[in-house]
């Protein structure tokens, strides 16, 4: 019985993943958008080749390393880029933005190949599974069965089983990652642009 109940674990996270989208690179819910554009997000000026510019100067990179990261509070974020807006221009707000979303959506990037190498974590182990439980019906199915080798395969199939469901268990918090990140590129987009109309 106990066999049989880790017999249909093992299928059940397959059905999780055909029940998905059909990209294996994409297991999340939420739809794929590989790039955020600035426009998206930002509703203050658009930013030209001297704005892009003023974008990678010490000062505003600095600020930006430190506003972009989900660490650093929106209280402290609006505090910093408020100081920063007593003395600077709207092109230099502007810069700000772009700097900003510059370092989120590298964080976002990063983001997205890791649930992308998760993605190929889980097909690989449940095709093990699934080549684990063939196993298991061969060796069930000789004339003398070894039953030392059947529970070893029975142990690998049962612990596989319980790393694969942990994995999608964690799967929604991974999911929602890029797009609290979204999220951050236009609250700080948002805040910035706020000192533009002042």
């Amino acid at each position: 019985m106990i066999l049989r109940l880790v017999l249909l674990c093992s299928l059940m996270p397959g059905a999780v993943l055909a029940a998905g989208p059909v990209d294996p690179d994409w297991p999340c819910v939420q739809r794929r958008q590989p790039q955020l554009s600035p426009g998206q997000v930002w509703s203050g000026p658009p930013a030209d080749d001297a704005i892009a510019a003023r974008a990678a100067e010490p000062d505003v990179q600095r600020l930006a390393k430190l506003i972009a990261p989900r660490r650093t509070s929106m209280e402290e974020a609006a505090e910093l880029v408020g100081a920063f807006a007593a003395t600077a221009d709207p092109a230099a707000l502007t810069a700000l933005f772009l700097a900003t979303f510059g370092h989120i959506q590298k964080s976002r990037d990063r983001v997205m190949a890791g649930i992308t190498r998760y993605a190929h974590k889980q097909e690989a182990l449940d095709a093990h599974i699934k080549a684990q439980r063939r196993e298991f019906d061969r060796l069930m199915a000789a004339e003398s069965p070894d039953f030392d080798a059947i529970d070893k395969v029975e142990e690998d199939i049962d612990w596989s089983t319980r790393i694969f469901q942990d994995r999608q268990q964690s799967l929604t918090y991974v999911c929602e990652t890029p797009v609290i990140l979204e999220q951050r590129a236009f609250a700080i987009g948002r805040l910035i642009a706020d000192h533009l109309r002042e």
